[in-house]
């Protein structure tokens, strides 16, 4: 049985959809295959697969950030 298919257009920037593009040649996909990934994992989680914030979280703690300084730098 065939599963029904909608067709959804949207205007995207298009040196963002180029590198986007970039990244699923890596990975064998086609937009449409990463789109329905995307949709799968927001109807599977019933949300967003990624965190959406105006206050981002920091990559790394103060600690975390120091060491790599003084792991690169050396201690003063």
């Amino acid at each position: 049985m065939k599963t029904a298919t909608t067709l959804v257009r949207a205007r995207v920037d298009t040196h963002r959809l180029e590198k986007a593009e970039r990244v699923f040649h890596k990975l064998g996909l086609k937009p449409g295959d990463a789109i329905n990934l995307f949709l799968a994992q927001v109807a599977l989680r019933e949300d967003l697969p990624f965190s959406v914030s105006t206050q981002p979280e920091r990559l790394e703690s103060d600690e975390q950030q120091a060491q790599a300084w003084n792991a690169s730098f050396g201690e003063y």
